[in-house]
């Protein structure tokens, strides 16, 4: 017998009060619908069900059962919906979260694309560089992007992250290319202001060891979009995230410089509180993020901020 379908049997006999009434609903008769929880009791070797001629009830392991039960059926309803054109549709409101700079790049511009496919969602996004208390403060979803903390969140890795040296085809033409981290010091490094979080400087592997260097210049800033602008203005070299040069890079706007010292990669996370039953809404909209940063063209071609 069907293992399924005694699982969703025994959920319909609980929610509908009685034998009959699941077995009208399903189209067969209450005898099939019997046979099916003796089975399904049977295989478990629990009793689920006290069953009388006016009225069921749930045992103590059928109550424990019984959430389990709607759990799987709600997750395997949502798997199919999520590649089902005549699925269920998603609907009810999203509240998201991430880095301004990262969120204006690359999280905006798929909001709008995903309501596209699920026009029955409304979206709250909120760009912040603090780290924000998800279940605390409501948010359904954060894009968090470098290394996590141990948390009781659940963290989905959708694509990596390094950080690289950059500048432009004509400050390395005027003033040359480093070939050593310790040639910085020869050059215009445009580095965060010590009042920015970057405290550990900018990082390399040095000969299978990883060190940092906090190289200077003649100009600094606590905002990383300045840097990135006085970058691509010709003013020096700076230290900036993949997924904020790699269209530059495409484009030959900006070249990468000193990468065979550039560290190992950090990670690009879809991070949501713990949930049994995570909203259909959720799982799609980590679906189509993990779907579209997953493929290299999309960071190539990205479009620069306004």
């Amino acid at each position: 017998m069907d293992k399924l379908k005694q699982l969703e049997s025994f959920v319909s006999v609980v929610a509908r009060g009685s034998l009959t009434a699941a077995a009208k609903a399903e189209g067969v008769a209450p005898a099939i619908m019997g046979r099916r929880l003796d089975a399904l009791e049977e295989r478990l070797g629990v009793k689920l069900l006290v069953r009388t001629t006016r009225r069921i009830a749930l045992t103590h392991e059928g109550s424990a059962f019984l959430e389990d039960c709607q759990r799987v059926l709600a997750d395997l309803a949502n798997a199919e919906a999520s590649v089902s054109a005549g699925g269920v549709k998603a609907s009810g409101h999203l509240r998201i979260t991430a880095p301004a700079g990262f969120g204006r790049r690359h999280v905006a511009p798929l909001v709008t694309k995903f309501r596209e496919q699920h026009a029955d969602v409304t979206i709250s996004l909120n760009l912040s560089d603090r780290v924000v208390d998800l279940a605390g403060e409501g948010f359904d979803c954060a894009v968090r992007v470098g290394d996590l903390p141990d948390s009781s969140l659940v963290s989905v890795r959708m694509a990596d992250n390094r950080r690289l040296c950059v500048a432009t085809p004509r400050y390395l033409k005027m003033h040359g290319t480093p070939q050593h981290p310790s040639e910085l010091a020869k050059f215009d490094c445009l580095a965060l202001s010590s009042d920015a979080s970057q405290t550990r400087g900018w990082a390399f592997q040095v000969d299978g060891e990883l060190i940092h260097l906090k190289p200077g210049g003649p100009l600094d800033c606590s905002d990383g979009q300045v840097l990135h602008d006085w970058c691509l203005a010709d003013c020096g070299i700076a230290w900036r995230s993949t997924w904020e040069v790699e269209s530059e890079i495409a484009a030959g706007r900006l070249v990468a410089v000193l990468e065979d010292f550039a560290a190992p990669p950090n990670g690009i996370y879809a991070v949501f509180p713990q949930r049994k039953h995570l909203p259909l809404r959720v799982r799609l909209w980590i679906d189509f993020l993990k779907h579209h940063y997953s493929q290299s063209e999309f960071w190539r071609s990205a479009a620069a901020p306004a």
